[in-house]
């Protein structure tokens, strides 16, 4: 049986819905039973949002706030809200509100039912672009086309974990940080709850194409080799076909047709530079994957906490 729940929201540059999202939050936990304790994690905030924080745990002792040191990216920021959390679930969601808390009593209903993980699944909103509605498409495509772990389509940073998945999950220590496909390669029992995304309660989203482009490149070098076994096939095929116009070159010279070769550099040249620009992609793959491990054996940490504000503690 269920008795505390923890949640892990973080927030970045959020002044203008955070408050908004809270009220709306305890409106939806009211009628339920059990204890509940909120964790917001301030990813290095410009404006004035962990003032806003700062007073929700003045007037809500359930509520504490992690100030991260600087913006470690929201995957570090949840991280950093997970691995303090304690409870018997925890649910992660973003404080933006396009998370519905109205998913959130099914949710728990689901972990009743002895679920480990429920993972809330995003419908695509015609709201969305449709250049953010043909990427994602692209990108869950792409990863469970070449990753060794199947992420689900959609599948966004809004689930639930019990105690034993969410221990699991802190296991991983990896710099380059993908949770969606961390909690997928877990395994666990899992169950999927589809929602439609809500507006968001204020500002702007902070996932820039930037960002974006950054978590999928997360994605693809932390669970997928394909990238180098692609580099190899292209090697081969490039191969054969320098072979093929060798024996094709030949076999003129072997019936003493050479002179009706035409003269130039326009077939060598053309050879060189696909050869050439396969050795350099081969090489930017390799040089990531290189870039990756140095990263990783540095051993720098995923985040650094500035502070913790609780009531009653500094």
């Amino acid at each position: 049986m269920i008795s505390t729940v923890e949640f892990v929201i973080p927030v970045f540059n959020e002044v203008d819905s955070i408050e908004t999202f809270h009220n709306q939050l305890l409106e939806t936990l009211e009628p339920l039973p059990h204890s509940f304790r909120f964790t917001y994690v301030d990813d290095g905030s410009k404006d004035d949002t962990l003032i806003r924080l700062t007073h929700l745990v003045n007037q809500d002792e359930r509520v504490r706030v992690i100030e991260l040191s600087r913006n470690f990216g929201h995957q570090s920021a949840l991280s950093a809200g997970l691995d303090q959390a304690d409870a018997d679930v925890v649910i992660t969601l973003d404080g933006d509100g396009e998370h519905p808390p109205g998913l959130i009593p099914e949710m728990l209903s689901l972990a009743d039912k002895g679920y480990d993980i429920v993972i809330a699944q995003r419908t695509q909103s015609q709201k969305a672009s449709l250049f953010k509605r043909v990427t994602s498409d692209a990108f869950y495509w792409m990863i469970n086309q070449i990753g060794n772990t199947q992420i689900l389509p959609g599948a966004a940073d809004f689930r639930l974990m019990t105690r034993p998945a969410l221990n699991a999950l802190k296991q991983f220590r990896e710099y380059h940080r993908f949770l969606r496909g961390m909690v997928a390669w877990m395994g666990y029992r899992s169950v999927i709850l589809p929602y439609v995304p809500s507006k968001r309660l204020g500002g702007s989203s902070k996932y820039s194409l930037k960002k974006m482009i950054k978590l999928a490149l997360n994605a693809v070098f932390s669970f997928s080799l394909m990238p180098l076994y692609l580099s190899i096939s292209l090697g081969g095929l490039f191969l054969l076909g320098a072979i093929i116009e060798a024996v094709y070159v030949l076999s003129f010279w072997a019936t003493g047709q050479q002179s009706t070769l035409a003269p130039g550099w326009s077939s060598l040249m053309f050879i060189l530079l696909i050869t050439g620009g396969m050795i350099l992609i081969t090489l930017g793959f390799i040089g990531i994957y290189i870039g990756y491990i140095f990263q990783e054996v540095k051993g720098r940490p995923i985040y650094l906490v500035r502070q913790i504000i609780q009531k009653n503690k500094e």
